[in-house]
């Protein structure tokens, strides 16, 4: 793999497409979608998550930019998401990951980092 996982996954556009599916996933998801359906009537604030998630993923994936949202603890203190719920929303994200036919290594690749960073959100 000689191209960075940011390029993998279709760049800007391409991670733009990715999480516009993820959230609209997560809201047709019923044993989550109470944690997204608020959002449809905050389009700002969903405006702001989404650009947020496209950023996190962007440069964590080698793209261009910088990330300036707030870290993974602080995003999702106070939500006490349970791992049943982050099992939900990573099945969600890898199903989409499909759907968008990114090849099986980049998306084992994804289902990595998505595994490191559960410490961060789970519980909080």
């Amino acid at each position: 793999m000689s191209s960075t996982l940011f390029e993998r996954l279709g760049g800007t556009a391409g991670i733009s497409a990715i999480v516009d599916d993820v959230v609209e996933k997560h809201m047709n998801n019923p044993k989550i979608q109470s944690r997204f359906l608020p959002y449809r009537e905050q389009q700002e604030k969903m405006a702001m998550i989404k650009q947020h998630t496209i950023a996190f993923f962007t440069v964590g994936s080698g793209g261009p930019g910088t990330y300036t949202g707030r870290d993974m603890v602080a995003t999702h203190r106070g939500m006490n998401i349970s791992p049943a719920e982050y099992m939900h929303t990573v099945d969600d994200i890898l199903n989409v990951l499909e759907k968008h036919q990114i090849d099986q290594d980049t998306r084992t690749q994804v289902l990595g980092i998505l595994w490191s960073l559960k410490g961060m959100i789970i519980g909080q």
